[in-house]
């Protein structure tokens, strides 16, 4: 067998498969928080080009360790796959083996939600389409996933192979290609299974005496030698990031960091003036991208975007993506991005300072709360943010003013006190005006017999540059 990570899920063409989303509701956890864990796992599938069509969930006291579902439950989830809706080795006449309390069918939840047909599985009546996987809301043991395949008779993939598959296809550096490579074969290696023949067993020794390796054996140590070359080329790339770090370390940078989704690249976009890709997916963006401030400033600002977070990243990905999130450790601030308009927020803010608290520690920069998409929330809760987050800076991505105001704070952090005042610009010496616009913001411009007259904010340092620079031209 060679080594290929591959594709976990294999789409045909253009096709969109469908999905059932399966999720335990354990103790402690609430339905608000069950039904947002959901919705995100639903918007992780769409990015995928999957389309979730059911739900199904179980309130149970523990994931049951064979199956996940109890036997019920995973009758109903056959229903939509086609499957057996069992596996022999769990299963006896009316109770799963391993599931001993009454928790099975008592604290069961008959949740099926399907946006294009509202009859339940549970009513006797089929469903009108044969779904092609099934994703489920928990991180899965190989165990588990093998059991699942077999009830259901389709591709099973756990939250933590769906955000695998995003990276996958979203990587575009030969850096984020190569730590997310190193995390899908980790995810992989338990779950190698032997083949037909897999028993046979490759001789070793010297003639070829010795039992030699199983085939399965051999993949896992192909796995292991591969990841120890990737490991290899990612420490040269690495070695490389660092260079060009330790060059900009005297610059002031800013770094974008928060949760996936939560507008950083067009952020990123509005202060750079730069051509940043942008799209309303989930890790649309993954490799680090250092732009300067526009206007340019003295000295230069550089403003950073980082991958995104979500709750449940998976360990081996927050390890793959240290080197790239070490942008944000070595910043001069941090700019914190939420999505202001989404329910889920204050969770959010929470796992990003998690992830930024294991990778940064208790002394890192300083950090801006920036609560973007204000333009999707009403007067009210406008009020509410700013009572809940008053030192926090309000505003749309999409609005020049609200971006100007911010570009303004951070020029006046970094460059000095902002001053507004009118430049002439002789018309002998109208090459300047060039520099002007490139070194300040240009509020306002007219022209007349003399030249040209500016109205700019800049820093004072820098205004008087450019006076000292007219004085002479003159």
């Amino acid at each position: 067998m060679a080594i290929d990570p591959g594709s976990l899920f294999k789409l045909d063409g253009n096709e969109r498969p469908t999905a059932v989303v399966v999720a335990v509701q354990l103790p402690g956890v609430t339905d608000g928080d069950l039904e947002s864990s959901i919705e995100e796992l639903e918007r992780l599938a769409r990015t995928l080009g999957v389309d979730p069509v059911a739900r199904i969930t179980q309130r149970r006291g523990k994931v049951a360790p064979g199956v996940v579902l109890g036997a019920g439950k995973l009758a109903e989830l056959a229903t939509w796959t086609g499957g057996p809706g069992f596996v022999e080795a769990y299963s006896k006449p009316g109770k799963n083996k391993l599931d001993h309390s009454d928790e099975d069918e008592e604290d069961e939840v008959d949740d099926v939600v399907d946006p294009d047909d509202t009859h339940s599985a549970l009513d006797g009546a089929e469903p009108k389409q044969k779904v092609r996987a099934v994703l489920v809301d928990h991180d899965l043991t190989p165990t588990q996933q093998r059991n699942l395949e077999k009830a259901t008779g389709v591709d099973v993939l756990d939250r933590t192979s769906v955000i695998l598959e995003i990276f996958h296809r979203h990587a575009k550096t030969r850096e984020a290609r190569l730590q997310v490579e190193i995390a899908r074969l980790k995810y992989l290696a338990p779950r190698l299974r032997e083949s037909a023949g897999g028993e046979d067993r490759v001789r070793g020794g010297v003639g070829g005496k010795g039992a030699g390796e199983s085939s399965l054996e051999l993949d896992r140590r192909r796995i292991r030698d591969r990841i120890a070359e990737l490991r290899g080329e990612l420490a040269l790339i690495e070695g490389g990031s660092r260079t060009r770090r330790q060059r900009r370390s005297d610059l002031p940078t800013v770094a974008l960091v928060g949760y996936t989704n939560a507008g950083k690249s067009s952020l990123m976009r509005a202060l750079t003036s730069t051509d940043v890709y942008i799209a309303d997916k989930l890790f649309a963006t993954l490799d680090t991208t250092v732009r300067r401030l526009q206007p340019l400033t003295e000295p230069p600002i550089l403003v950073t975007d980082t991958v995104g977070f979500i709750k449940k990243l998976p360990h081996d990905l927050v390890a793959s993506f240290r080197s790239t999130l070490d942008e944000a450790a070595e910043a001069s601030l941090l700019l914190h991005v939420i999505d202001a308009s989404d329910p889920a927020f204050p969770e959010q803010i929470a796992v990003t300072r998690e992830v930024l608290g294991d990778i940064i520690g208790d002394d890192g920069p300083e950090t801006w709360l920036v609560l973007n998409k204000i333009d999707r929330v009403d007067e009210a809760g406008r009020r509410l943010l700013k009572a809940n987050y008053p030192r926090a800076v309000q505003l749309s991505a999409k609005s020049r003013d609200d971006v100007a105001e911010l570009r303004d704070k951070l020029i006046e952090m970094f460059a000095g006190k902002l001053e507004e005042t009118e430049l002439v610009v002789p018309w002998t010496a109208q090459r300047m005006v060039h520099q002007i616009h490139e070194r300040t913001t240009v509020l306002h411009e007219a022209h007349d017999d003399l030249g040209t007259t500016l109205k700019v904010r800049a820093p004072g340092r820098i205004l008087e540059d450019l006076r000292e620079q007219l004085r002479t031209s003159q």
